[in-house]
């Protein structure tokens, strides 16, 4: 008998039946228990029960195959495709694989473990092992898994739709790990797309695009204690070495260092300088290695040229066993426009705006997120939470937070919508950064959130439930670019723009700081950090150790991006390795040297970092001296022993008999001298050590007579 009309048998045959579980698989009709099967190219099927086997009548040329089950409701189909033959279980006899709950929080944007959910989940039904897939495409026709499994053809496995939420889902049986899939959507204007899952947590490597079924990460962590005792507090010591992971180093062949080879040479480097944390720029897979990986298409997949997921687990497991934590960019931003990624994703605009004036960035060629739409909120709050979770990492910095914000960034009048208030904040973005820090806060309390954020926007780092976006850190690009500026001048000009270097005191604790030379500010003809430096060799290094030793004494957190803490000559190039030839000459390496100690004594310090958002914990003592370019502050806390202070000197002039007032008479130590031989300087200070006169000086009672060595920093302490 032919149990459907050649209507539903010519939907299924050209795979345009938009509710294939209403037809295929087992039915009762007439009181028989109906099995219907499609199988293109199939010579024959046999259905498999418990009473035995017969075989399937062929009910539609294209492989539509139909069987009365005898008894029982378990069977297997056996078919022939000529040459081989193999039996399966049937797909459509399973039950759906979404519970009610999941459907509820999905509705309401509140399922934060989206991957338990959706994408390509090893799972075990009804006693069966294999893969349950699922997908938003709620404005698809049909949606169906292809694979190396079915030929990649469309009409083998069409999903189910659970209306209530537009979301496809099916369990394969004998899928395997490792298998390569994609999604394809028939959209309601009858184009045919092939799509990346947007949930996979393992890819393939540019330039090919599919999607891989990855294992549940079933990793045997060692880092409880990490975990337990990590958070991001105020009063921590934050050093943060900041790492293109594909070009920290490479193979002599130029192949990038996997995940495991970077974890014997990097992690032990890092920890040897006294970084506290790396932060890579964005690990999640991307298209283009231009990008860097701030275009990326898989917001919950590491990039697989450096390893498996497994592989980027043990990395991270073996940082917080060497005590180093982890901070991953992450970009909630934008995504590319690639045909296979999530632009019209079922035919229509789902993860982007419709309106090219919300939803294209102009600078990037690449799409805006819609943080108007709770399934895209959800989407992203829940990937930010699954690399905290899944693979422990230790914080989230944010990119481009300032694009989010306004609805006018980099855009000219007539090129943006207002908000419905008529103004140019972006509230939507808004309330999804809102709910991000909420949601991490909750979820994964002691780990960052960090904002590249280049405005002033009050209220970065103010809690949320204050009115404040809720971010931990945010980065000061005002610190960076106006201190880059003076450093940069010869120093006979330095007098004519002291304020650069003092300015930033005057808002320094407005937010919860990060002082950061990343990789933006050394590429594009920007040059190296070193290549900034005015003058001879000598003076360039002197020159970028005193700027190290400013920055690492200043008040907030440090970020340095890799190259820089040896001085790298060029700019950073993403196709090589770093010069890693010029890290063990002398004079680079004084500079390594010198950024290793300034991480131990800014570490060792309580001064120096425990009171780093705190203006009580910061005083100038001399900030107006523009004609000899000496700046000195001192840095405390609530016990005054523990107080430091700071002397730069910004010209090749040493500084004899220069007095400056401290805290607190007696013997005073240099901890650090940026001029020293052991850095490669002229080695010129005061011997080490130091004592107070009684005399008062810049608002103290006691005073210090001393020598600052040219284009030098001194860092002193109380002999204790």
């Amino acid at each position: 008998m032919q149990a459907w009309d050649d209507t539903t048998l010519d939907a299924l045959a050209n795979a345009t039946h938009a509710d294939p579980f209403a037809c295929l698989g087992p039915h009762s009709i007439d009181g028989a228990r109906i099995v219907t099967t499609i199988q293109p190219g199939a010579h024959q099927v046999r259905l498999i029960g418990t009473a035995g086997s017969e075989p399937m009548e062929r009910i539609h040329p294209a492989g539509i195959f139909q069987g009365t089950l005898a008894s029982g409701l378990d069977y297997t189909l056996a078919i022939n495709w000529g040459e081989t033959s193999q039996t399966i279980e049937d797909p459509y006899r399973f039950p759906p694989i979404l519970t009610d709950f999941d459907i509820h929080l999905l509705g309401e944007g509140r399922q934060l473990r989206l991957a338990d959910c959706l994408g390509a989940i090893p799972a075990r039904i009804d006693g069966i092992d294999g893969i349950r897939f699922a997908v938003w495409a709620p404005n698809a026709r049909r949606v169906s898994v292809v694979g190396a499994f079915n030929g990649w053809d469309g009409r083998r496995h069409p999903m189910r739709l659970r209306y209530d939420v537009g979301i496809w889902e099916l369990f394969i049986p004998a899928v395997e790990i490792g298998t390569l899939y994609k999604f394809e959507i028939l959209t309601k204007s009858g184009d045919i797309l092939l799509k990346a899952d947007p949930l996979a947590r393992q890819v393939q490597g540019p330039p090919e695009t599919a999607s891989i079924v990855a294992d549940n990460l079933a990793f045997e962590w060692h880092d409880e204690s990490w975990l337990k005792n990590r958070n991001g507090r105020a009063d921590n010591a934050l050093s943060v070495y900041e790492v293109h992971a594909a070009s920290w180093r490479r193979h002599d062949d130029g192949r990038p260092l996997l995940w495991s080879e970077l974890a014997d040479q990097l992690i032990p480097y890092a920890a040897g300088m006294g970084f506290t944390h790396i932060e890579f720029m964005p690990v999640m897979a991307h298209p283009f290695g231009g990008s860097w990986g701030y275009q990326p298409l898989s917001q919950y997949a590491p990039m697989p040229a450096l390893g498996t997921p497994a592989e980027f687990a043990a990395f991270v497991d073996r940082c917080h066993q060497a005590g180093v934590g982890v901070i991953l960019d992450w970009v909630p931003a934008h995504f590319p426009t690639d045909a296979f990624g999530l632009a019209q994703f079922d035919g229509t605009p789902l993860y982007e705006h419709a309106d090219p004036r919300e939803g294209f960035h102009q600078d990037w060629n690449t799409l805006i997120y819609n943080f108007g739409r709770i399934e895209v909120r959800n989407f992203l709050v829940s990937s930010a939470l699954f690399w905290l979770d899944r693979y422990h990492v230790d914080g989230i910095r944010v990119d481009a937070v300032a694009s989010m914000l306004y609805r006018d960034y980099s855009r000219k009048e007539g090129e943006w919508i207002p908000n419905r208030y008529g103004g140019r904040e972006n509230l939507e973005a808004i309330d999804f950064l809102k709910e991000l820090a909420s949601a991490i806060e909750h979820y994964a309390p002691g780990a960052m959130l960090i904002a590249e954020e280049s405005t002033a926007w009050p209220g970065v780092t103010r809690p949320v439930a204050e009115g404040g976006l809720g971010f931990s850190h945010k980065w000061n690009m005002g610190w960076m670019h106006d201190t880059l500026r003076y450093i940069e001048e010869d120093p006979i000009n330095r007098r004519y723009h002291h304020d650069e270097m003092t300015f930033g005191l005057v808002y320094a604790f407005s937010e919860k700081f990060v002082l950061p030379i990343s990789h933006d500010e050394v590429v594009y003809g920007k040059h190296s950090l070193f290549g900034k430096m005015p003058g001879d060799a000598w003076q360039k290094f002197a020159n970028l150790r005193a700027y190290l030793a400013f920055m690492w004494t200043q008040p907030g957190k440090k970020l340095l991006f890799m190259g820089q803490e040896f001085g790298q000559s060029s700019e950073w190039n993403h196709d090589i390795a770093l010069a890693w030839q010029e890290a063990d000459t002398p004079a680079h390496n004084g500079v390594r040297h010198l950024l290793a100690d300034l991480n131990r004594v800014y570490r060792s310090e309580p001064a120096l970092h425990s009171t780093d958002f705190n203006p009580s914990g910061f005083r100038w003592l001399i900030g107006d001296d523009r004609d000899q370019s000496i700046f000195a502050w001192v840095r405390q806390t609530d016990d005054v022993a523990q107080s430091v202070v700071v002397l730069c000197n910004f010209t090749p002039v040493p500084r004899d008999s220069y007095r400056v007032g401290v805290p607190a008479g007696g013997r005073w130590l240099e901890c650090l001298n940026s001029d020293s031989a052991i850095y490669g300087g002229s080695d010129l200070g005061n011997l080490g050590a130091i004592t107070t006169d009684g005399i008062p000086a810049h608002g103290m009672e006691q005073s210090l007579v001393l020598t600052i060595p040219p284009l030098g920093v001194l860092i002193l302490r109380q002999d204790r």
